[in-house]
């Protein structure tokens, strides 16, 4: 129950960063809402939200915000990857991939 609230909680968060184009708002929301997904076994799920916000930056990758995002995804890349999971198919749009591989 309490998993569900922050659930929807982060969504909203997101949805009202995206509204008022807060990009690091929404990044910050995302972070928390992948982190919770990562412990409710929604690892694939996690991994693509958090590198289609990622991939929106071109500057900024030494901020903590960014960092943070950075080792988050490396470690659910980590996850799908001992888990027998291609991230090809789970990111097939390059631009967003890159993003983990060059930071």
């Amino acid at each position: 129950m309490v998993e569900r609230e922050a659930e929807e909680c982060f969504l909203k968060a997101i949805e009202i960063a995206r509204r008022q184009e807060a990009k690091v708002f929404e990044l910050r929301a995302t972070k928390s809402l992948a982190r919770l997904w990562r412990q409710q076994g929604k690892s694939s799920e996690a991994y693509e939200r958090l590198a289609e916000i990622c991939s929106w930056f071109t500057e900024g990758f030494e901020t903590k915000d960014l960092q943070e995002a950075k080792a988050l995804s490396n470690d659910l890349a980590a996850t799908l990857f001992l888990n027998g999971r291609n991230l090809a198919t789970i990111l097939p749009n390059s631009k967003n991939v890159k993003f983990l591989i060059r930071n």
